[in-house]
């Protein structure tokens, strides 16, 4: 998005200018600002977005309304087995891509028959922990704060890097090209972050794109960012009666790709990948 001017004779015009995707082609949709751009710009974009995206937040709403449909008919042991299907799905992708060696097959032993395989050992209780936080995290509505984030991180952390389970870092820290915020900051920034997800009025698929981002940026732990970051992401969505997003290790170049680029085109990433999961249910 962009204000651009443009000149009839000798005096000025100014356009707000907003590019998005639709169906594979690019639209371009401009509204006119006046001689002058009006102080309240922020809201205008804010407004010109909502308008472009209308189309989009119906399909999601259709998304929801289907999925809790859907969820209501099935008994609830058969409920239970598949939030159990869920949680291993969620558990061995999120920990493969950040390196696990626990297979899919091995991590559905490991959950299903408390069989572990010959993996490092740090692999086996981490799969078994996370397994753990997820299920609750599903089946238990808790109000988004620090203190949760620290639970879901020492529980899943705390026998496999107990130096830094369960607390925010006071170091720097690199990922790739990218230099993490100072550690300073981060309870700054954290308390922002809290504030945004409980008071942003904004479709809860977008929240959850947003929210994943803004964390994922400001790395608040020295390790296990990416986990954490994703449980967050599906907190807002189960919480707001949407189904999870799993992000498949087999995709994970696109993630990485998305989460490089800025805000908004990391949002565009996850609104497709979204689409592309449940779509079906908002024909």
């Amino acid at each position: 998005m962009r204000i651009i001017k443009r000149k009839k004779g000798d005096k000025e015009y100014f356009y707000l200018q907003h590019s998005f995707r639709k169906k594979g082609k690019i639209i371009t949709k401009e509204k006119y600002l006046g001689k002058k751009v009006p102080s309240n710009i922020e809201k205008i974009k804010e407004e010109l977005v909502h308008e472009t995206k209308r189309e989009l937040y119906l399909k999601l709403e259709k998304i929801k309304n289907h999925f809790q449909e859907e969820w209501k008919k099935i008994p609830k042991s058969a409920r239970e087995r598949e939030l159990k299907e869920i949680a291993i799905a969620f558990t061995y992708n999120t920990n493969a891509i950040e390196g696990s060696t626990i297979t899919l097959e091995e991590t559905e032993g490991i959950i299903r028959e408390n069989i572990a395989p010959n993996k490092p050992l740090r692999d086996v209780k981490e799969t078994e922990d996370h397994n753990k936080v997820f299920l609750n995290l599903l089946n238990k509505k808790e109000k988004f704060t620090k203190k949760l984030l620290l639970k879901w991180h020492k529980e899943i952390f705390s026998q496999t890097k107990k130096d830094i389970a369960g607390k925010f870092r006071d170091y720097f820290v690199r990922v790739g090209n990218y230099r993490a915020i100072d550690w300073q900051d981060i309870d700054k920034e954290m308390k922002k972050l809290i504030k945004f997800v409980d008071s942003e009025n904004i479709n809860p698929v977008e929240l959850s794109a947003r929210a994943h981002y803004r964390f994922e940026k400001i790395h608040p732990f020295g390790d296990g960012n990416g986990r954490v970051g994703r449980l967050l992401m599906n907190f807002i969505l189960w919480h707001n009666s949407y189904p999870t997003l799993i992000t498949e290790y087999k995709k994970r170049r696109s993630y990485y790709k998305a989460l490089r680029k800025d805000e908004d085109k990391f949002v565009d990433y996850f609104l497709r990948r979204y689409l592309a999961v449940h779509g079906n249910r908002a024909e």
